[in-house]
Formats: structure tokens, sequence, C-alpha cells
């Protein structure tokens, strides 16, 4: 997944346009984008939402974005749109191991009632809202048979800590929050799940998020949130493979299947070990695995 976009779950206006924007997958916001009043009547627009779009070949993929476990809404969340066969939750503020768990629990109770195969819905945590969720990234080293990604979040932890902002003045991030962005990746890699990084806020300054994009492709994220259509097609584009990576992967693991039991090879004037071959299996891994019909 690489652009993954988030539409509020009392908007159907916004998930018919969300759609066609290109999105690998898309996000029903129940969460923080709907007002408590709102709760009920965006848990049924998802769900309708969801049965429209279910069986549509080649769309997206769709998540729902629940509450919080512990917030009493959950548990609502789920009962609505369960029997709709989203691919996958999203858990905001999700203290990894113990709430994977949790929610774990509660989607066989789900699937069962719904008639759908247990432990096929996926689960998509957002790693680092608060600072014990942060502190918690470590019990996912195990990781879970529904995990499907690791996202974080930055705007949640910020009011959290209490601090004035995020970014500093160039608009990097702050420490506190490089950190859990780090910590995400780390832990996305322990788990053997998708890093995926979090939302640029700044919609319409479109360079900026093609940096910040860049950067994270460059660390090891496959993919990045989004909260507009505008910022699909770049985050699309940024962690896309280009043709001579992936052909230089591919040279790769030939040259290797070529020379069974070696350790070390020569490869275009560089001396390449398994780390190497790895990483290059991985890249061709994910593309295969997510690029579109006829691209593979």
């Amino acid at each position: 997944m690489r652009a993954l976009l988030f539409v509020p779950g009392d908007a159907p206006r916004k998930l018919e346009t969300a759609l066609n924007a290109g999105a690998d997958a898309l996000i029903i916001d129940l969460e923080d984008s709907v007002a408590a009043s709102g709760k009920a009547a965006a848990r049924r627009q998802a769900a309708a939402f969801l049965e429209e779009v279910g069986s549509t070949a080649g769309g997206p993929l769709v998540f729902v974005r629940v509450n919080a476990l512990g917030t009493g809404w959950a548990e609502d969340d789920l009962a609505a749109v369960m029997p709709a066969r989203p691919y996958g939750i999203m858990l905001p503020k999700a203290v990894m191991s113990a709430d994977i768990r949790a929610l774990d629990a509660h989607l066989h109770r789900f699937e069962a009632a719904s008639g759908i195969a247990a432990g096929a819905t996926r689960i998509l945590p957002i790693a680092t809202e608060t600072a014990r969720a942060v502190l918690a990234l470590t019990t996912l080293s195990e990781g879970h048979p529904r995990l499907c990604g690791l996202t974080w979040g930055a705007e949640d932890l910020c009011a959290d800590l209490g601090a004035e902002t995020n970014r500093d003045g160039t608009g990097a991030w702050t420490g506190p929050y490089r950190l859990a962005r780090d910590l995400t990746l780390l832990a996305a890699a322990a788990a053997e799940t998708d890093a995926i990084d979090t939302v640029h806020l700044a919609y319409r300054d479109l360079a900026a998020l093609e940096r910040e994009c860049r950067e994270a492709h460059r660390d090891g994220f496959v993919g990045k949130l989004a909260i507009h259509p505008a910022q699909v097609p770049i985050i699309n584009a940024a962690f896309s493979p280009s043709e001579a990576a992936l052909a230089e992967a591919r040279a790769v693991v030939a040259a290797f299947a070529g020379s069974p039991g070696t350790g070390v090879i020569g490869q275009a004037g560089a001396m390449l070990d398994r780390p190497h071959l790895r990483r290059a299996e991985r890249l061709l891994e994910r593309f295969d695995r997510g690029a579109p019909q006829g691209q593979a």
C-alpha cells in the first residue's frame, strides 16, 4: 500500500469521490473527523459504503478507523461495519500488543457472527499517539497474524505531551516526533510488517509533501497516509520503485541465483553480500504484491 486516503465516515460525497482518487487504500474514519453526535450516522454511512463497494474489482482496499478501545464507541463501530466485511480495521491510540490482542478477540467474535473466515480482517495500528503507546512499541517484536502494516501519529502525541508544536521553523519534526517515527520504522521491521508514514497536514504544500515522501521512502517506509485526494498521486509516485531500481534488484537476485552457495558476489563494480540480496528481494516482493494489474 502506497497512498492510504482518510475519508470522513459521515461524508457520503467524499466517500464516492475518494473511490476515484487512485489511492491503494481508503480509510473510512469514524474517529477524529466525526463529532460525538454524528457517530451513529457515520457508522450507517460507512456500512452502506462498504456494502456498495465491497465487491468492486480492482478498487482500493477499504479500512475503517474505529474509535479507540476504552472510549465506549469501538464495539459499536465494529458491530456496525463488520457485517459489511471491511478489508481491515485501523486502530487508533494503540498500546501495541495488548490492544492488538484485545481487538483480535473482538474481531474473532464479529467474524463468527457475520460468516467471515476467522482471521480474515486485518489490523493497521496507529502506534505513537500517546507516550504510553510509544514506550510499548517494543512489545510488537513478535508481530501478529492480522497485522498488515504499522503507522504513527504526531498530532495526538503532541497533545499528550503538552507540546507547543511538533515541527521546527523549517517544517522538520522536532526530537520527540523523530523518535516516534524512527521507533515505528524499527517496530515494523521487527514485526515483519510494512511501515506507513504519517499524514502531512499542509495539504496544499505539495512540494513539502514530496520531500517528506522522498525522505520516508529513503528510510524504509513503503507508503504514507493522505488527508486529501490531491496528495495521492505524489505519494503513489514517491513510493513506486523506478524501473532502474527494479532492474537493479532483479540483477542482484539473478546474480546470487547464478552462484548458489556464494555469500559475496561482485556486481557493477561493488561487492554485495546477503543483506543486499534480502533488500532486493523485499523490493521485488512489495512490487509484485502491490503492482497494478498488468504491471507485475
